[in-house]
């Protein structure tokens, strides 16, 4: 009996987000990996994630404010941009929307789809994530399909419906 595989289309996922978003977090949940115990990135992690029948080469980059200035480095053939916010740090939610907005406007990433993780939701000084959503002026981002997701990279909680968007999202673009 012949059994017979189809390919997996692979994809290539930049994560983004400040520092202590929880990124590296939200990557070992993604992958099943135990989140108990995550330092600061110092560089970037790449992990590949099976889901849907695609293969997520997902590259999780630092978000220090001195790695920031090799972001767009990483940019080039990026299929998916997914960005993280810690939703209990109000006093960051501008630095977070300054660099998502400089991040949308760079040319390796036209039109590509973005996943906002409104993380954190774990905890009770989270925002909701409509509020980030409007904070992040995501309704003035018409030159490519956008996603906000509240989630909790901790429990898991989130993660999923995150994924089926992104899956949902790449399938109806190759259509």
């Amino acid at each position: 009996m012949l059994l017979l595989r189809s390919e997996e289309q692979e994809l290539r996922i930049v994560l983004l987000g400040l520092d202590n978003a929880g990124k590296t977090t939200l990557l070992k949940s993604l992958a099943s990996e135990e989140v108990s115990t995550i330092t600061p990135t110092q560089g970037f992690n790449i992990k590949s994630v099976h889901s849907h029948g695609f293969k997520l080469n997902v590259w999780d980059i630092g978000g220090q404010r001195a790695i920031r200035a090799y972001w767009k480095k990483y940019l080039g053939s990026t299929d998916l941009l997914i960005y993280v916010i810690d939703s209990a740090d109000q006093k960051r939610f501008e630095e977070t929307g300054q660099e998502l907005s400089e991040l949308v406007e760079d040319e390796n990433l036209t039109g590509v789809p973005l996943l906002v993780f409104a993380n954190k939701q774990d905890l009770a000084t989270a925002s909701p994530a409509a509020e980030i959503a409007e904070g992040l002026n995501l309704h003035t981002y018409r030159d490519r399909p956008w996603q906000i997701q509240a989630c909790s990279a901790l429990s898991g909680e989130g993660i999923q419906d995150g994924m089926n968007w992104i899956c949902s999202e790449i399938t109806s673009r190759k259509k």
